[in-house]
Order: structure tokens, then sequence, then C-alpha cells
């Protein structure tokens, strides 16, 4: 019996705004329902005394040490800006 029905697959579609045809409502039904079956195997796992952890591996995180860093001179940032006024740059008004 499957999982999932051609009906919720076309539900999913729908609010995903996806216009899928019948032939591919069938191939994701079929698609969709080996992975929910391949999920219900791994919920038959004894996972009691495991640790919950978002990575399987040790991960550090390698990206440098924030340090404050002087900016560029307002001169330089505002250079490309195509409307400035007092060292700031002015955009158009989105509120009346």
């Amino acid at each position: 019996m499957s999982r999932i029905s051609e009906d919720q697959v076309k539900h999913v579609a729908n609010l995903a705004r996806l216009a899928i045809t019948e032939e591919e409502t069938e191939t994701l039904t079929k698609e969709l329902d080996a992975i929910i079956a391949f999920a219900e195997e791994l919920n038959e796992l004894n996972t009691e005394n495991v640790e919950p952890t978002s990575h399987v591996l040790d991960i550090k995180n390698v990206l440098r040490e924030d340090q404050a860093e002087k900016g560029l001179p307002i001169t330089e940032v505002l250079k490309n800006a195509p409307d400035s006024k007092d060292g700031h740059i002015r955009v158009p008004s989105i509120m009346d």
C-alpha cells in the first residue's frame, strides 16, 4: 500500500504552485513513497543512548575571529552611490 496518494502529491504541488502532469504525478508519488519508506526504516533504529547532534562529524568553525577594522573612507563609499546627501546614501521613499 502506498504511503502517499496521488491526490496528496497534487495537493502539495498546488501549494508549491507547481504545474505537474499526470505522468509526473505518478513518478513523484513513487519517489515520495520510497523516501517515506526509508524514513520509516530509520524509525526502527534504537537511538535511546545516542546523543542528539546537528552533524555526524565533529565540525569546527574554520572562519577567522571577528576583529573590528577601520572601514572605507566615506568618500570612497559614496563614490558609486547614485544619490547622496550629507554623507548618507539617499534611496527612494517606499512609504507615503
